[in-house]
């Protein structure tokens, strides 16, 4: 953590697993296909191509989930690793059980079918990380998200059964609202998190979440570090914040902070970047990355040098 940028080679312990991780995590969700989400669609061929240059790379984590192109994203990795001759020994995949995306179904013989689904898809054992996803998005009349997903029999019941059965080695939960998951981390049952656009140059909603894992020792992993773009492109190339619109107000804050970055010659990318990767209570930063380029240019994103001056000027902007 110094002006020299990060070491994208270095390795952090993944809260109390035992796994060990590199600061940079490949987020796997455009791989999958998801132009309703991303506004672009990716190849096979070009995910293929992406997955390759990731495992050429100093990066040893990826991220993908069964809903990611319903099942598309796993399937390319999967078949990549078939390819290469399985996961490199070091390597560390985390996936996620989903709800049934047409029926909406969240039990927890679905939590079951998810997860027989990834490892059929990925071409797997057993899944070294896997996290209960999106809890939020739970159709239920009547039944408040947390109790449902925690109740006797219920889905996360499910999950613990999968790993008592050797088919999970680890337990996560990954959602949006920050107060829920909070609240799953809470009950000791989950060995990482994690949040998505809550915790970037100026959005700071996730810091309960982040304090929670810590003083917990539960593996954080912050995603979307670019606000699913406008931090990466910049408000006048792409004034979108999670996926949707920006407010005309964070918008101006972040032309603001496009300036102070100019000023001292680093990229806005290369800050956003680093402010996840330089707080202590992040484990590993995920990137979406879809195209075979974007590695190396994540990489030297990360290794960029930023003084410390800038991120003193950049907190007078910060929300």
């Amino acid at each position: 953590m110094t002006a020299a940028g990060f070491d994208p080679a270095s390795r952090r312990p993944l809260g109390n697993t035992g796994l060990a991780v590199s600061p940079l995590c490949v987020g796997c969700a455009p791989l999958g296909d998801m132009p309703e989400t991303f506004e672009y669609s990716v190849s096979e061929e070009r995910a293929r191509e992406t997955l390759l240059e990731v495992f050429r790379s100093p990066i040893n984590f990826l991220d993908t989930a069964a809903s990611y192109g319903d099942g598309e994203s796993e399937r390319r990795i999967g078949r990549v690793l078939g390819e290469i001759g399985g996961l490199p020994k070091g390597y560390v995949l985390a996936t996620k059980a989903d709800r049934d995306l047409r029926t909406g179904d969240f039990s927890a013989e679905q939590m079951r079918r998810s997860v027989e689904r990834s490892l059929r898809l990925l071409g797997l054992e057993r899944l070294q990380l896997v996290y209960l996803h999106d809890p939020e998005y739970l159709h239920e009349p009547g039944r408040e998200p947390f109790e449902y997903m925690t109740s006797p029999g219920g889905p996360v019941e499910a999950l613990q059964e999968l790993k008592e059965e050797g088919l999970i080695e680890h337990l996560g939960i990954a959602g949006g609202p920050v107060e829920l998951m909070v609240r799953f981390v809470e009950t000791g049952l989950f060995e990482a998190a994690i949040t998505h656009n809550r915790y970037t140059l100026v959005e700071r909603s996730a810091e309960p979440l982040l304090d929670a894992c810590s003083e917990r020792g539960v593996a954080c992993l912050n995603a979307a570090p670019y606000g699913s773009g406008i931090l990466a492109k910049g408000p006048d190339t792409y004034a979108r914040y999670e996926y949707r619109e920006a407010p005309a107000a964070l918008v101006e804050r972040v032309r603001a902070m496009e300036r102070v970055c100019r000023e001292f010659g680093v990229p806005l990318a290369a800050a956003a970047l680093q402010f996840s990767l330089r707080d202590p209570r992040v484990a590993s930063t995920i990137v979406g990355i879809s195209r075979p380029e974007r590695v190396e240019q994540t990489l030297e994103l990360a290794r960029h040098p930023v003084p410390g001056e800038l991120w003193d000027q950049l907190e007078e902007v910060s929300p």
